[in-house]
């Protein structure tokens, strides 16, 4: 048990080097805690009030998987009616590049005024995220068929639906698979994004309002449970990517 958690620990020896770097560039150069606090000092706020993190941190996952789900839903669909009709193709491309293109930051305050300074823009943003890795990896997976198998479906008369079905989709499940392991953890960052610009909540406003206060050890901490939210993320869609990949081969 103790070597399998000391194994664990190596697997993060960068990240404990980082912190305990930080920890001593604090101690020897004395800086003050409201321009940098240490590493201890910062996980000392957040087990102080683990409340008020822990109820930030439901809010911005809540908002962040929502709008990763309707992303990923448009995104899908679009590369589904784009690989089932090439005139949908046509139209399709390149209004989701034109649309991707756009910085979000920048729609926000049209966002805002079409869905209001609340959770609707929040999740209208990181959907907007979302749609195009979905849209990319699973129109490229869809097209990425194994080599005579669509041969086979001809030679049989097999519909174009029947195709989609029980050929196109199965080929795509692992390239659905990496665009859910990329996309995931950025939506944790777009729903703060999101937060920190309109103030709604979470833990984007908590990062904002600690700022504005000099609680700079809340603020670190914001995002310091911001990143363990995203790596836990990850680390879920990577082993739903194994688990898939390992149906699909």
């Amino acid at each position: 048990m103790i070597s399998m958690l000391f194994k664990r620990l190596l697997d993060f020896w960068v990240v404990i080097l980082l912190f305990l770097a930080w920890q001593m560039g604090v101690t020897l150069s004395q800086v003050n805690a409201i321009v940098m606090p240490s590493p201890l000092a910062t996980v000392q706020a957040v087990l102080a009030t683990p409340g008020l993190y822990l109820g930030a941190l439901w809010s911005t996952v809540s908002l962040a998987v929502g709008g990763l789900a309707f992303g990923m839903g448009l995104g899908v669909l679009v590369a589904l009616l784009s690989w089932y009709s090439r005139i949908l193709r046509g139209l399709l491309t390149p209004v989701g590049i034109i649309f991707s293109s756009v910085p979000v930051v920048a729609l926000i305050p049209i966002l805002s005024r079409m869905f209001g300074y609340g959770g609707g823009t929040v999740l209208a943003v990181v959907a907007i995220i979302s749609f195009f890795p979905f849209f990319v990896f699973v129109s490229s997976g869809l097209r990425a068929l194994p080599a005579g198998s669509d041969n086979v479906f001809t030679v049989f008369g097999s519909s174009r639906w029947n195709r989609l079905i029980r050929l196109a989709i199965p080929s795509a499940l692992p390239n659905f698979a990496v665009a859910l392991r990329i996309t995931a953890p950025n939506s944790i960052l777009a729903a703060m994004v999101g937060e920190f610009l309109m103030k709604t909540g979470g833990l984007g406003n908590l990062l904002s309002s600690a700022a504005d206060g000099f609680r700079t050890e809340q603020a670190i901490g914001a995002s310091l449970v911001a990143t363990f939210a995203a790596v836990m993320l990850f680390s879920a869609c990577r082993w739903l990517e194994a688990l898939i990949r390992a149906r699909t081969l």
